[in-house]
């Protein structure tokens, strides 16, 4: 028995926990703390140990999750910043028009890069799009496909890049798409946008068109709007 002690409950048949005073247990060995211990205290200890144990399972389980997807969080993932397209060897451009207010019929931007493997797994992060078709090789030499292919959204988005160079600021008002032949990664790709009818207020109709080296993969329309750079800007 310690000195002083007392008891949390007066009530019969109920069970009595001594409660000791206060002290530190911090400067005794386990087996001596242990022995010290009420049942409940031993339980509530067993209870945070395994806890912490439980804890950090989840976290090398987490880690190794994380590995066998070859999700990878740095910059190569997310940017900061997206390169511009002097900057980027895969990526090229040429236009026709350099200012908003001379956009006429005919005109015409292309927009060129090839597609790579960190691309498409890029993609597939980002939109969640993970069809195995598009992210696993051996699944996909099983297809009709014979290997790999391309996400069609991912090759789309390369009509939306030429847009994107166009004198001005460009909005999207609509997009018709025709996926006319699957792309593999290594493709080499050119998508070109030409304004074939203005529809007044700063709107526009262009024919939009994504080919391979030797094949037309995308056959489509758009509509755009075009505005004003902000002033202040270039």
């Amino acid at each position: 028995m310690w000195p002083h002690q007392s008891y949390c409950s007066s009530r019969p048949n109920w069970y009595y926990v001594i409660c000791p005073p206060p002290m530190d247990t911090e400067d005794l060995d386990d087996t001596t703390a242990l022995r010290l211990m009420t049942p409940i205290t031993q339980t509530i200890r067993a209870w945070s140990r395994a806890s912490d144990h439980v804890i950090s399972s989840m976290i090398e389980m987490n880690r190794a999750t994380i590995a066998a997807l070859s999700v990878d969080d740095s910059d190569d993932i997310a940017p900061s910043r997206v390169p511009s397209t002097s900057e980027n060897r895969r990526w090229s451009y040429e236009r026709t028009v350099d200012e908003v207010d001379s956009i006429a019929v005919g005109d015409i931007v292309r927009f060129s890069k090839s597609i790579s493997d960190d691309d498409v797994r890029v993609f597939a992060h980002a939109s969640g799009d993970t069809n195995r078709l598009h992210v696993e090789d051996s699944f996909a030499t099983k297809t009709r496909f014979g290997e790999q292919i391309v996400h069609g959204t991912l090759v789309a988005g390369l009509i939306s890049a030429a847009l994107a160079r166009l004198p001005g600021v460009t909005v999207y008002l609509s997009q018709d798409l025709e996926f006319l032949a699957p792309v593999y990664v290594g493709d080499q790709l050119t998508a070109t946008v030409e304004v074939v009818e203005s529809l007044g207020g700063d709107r526009y109709r262009l024919e939009t068109v994504v080919e391979t080296d030797d094949e037309l993969v995308i056959d489509g329309e758009a509509v755009v709007l075009i505005d004003q750079l902000p002033e202040g800007t270039e």
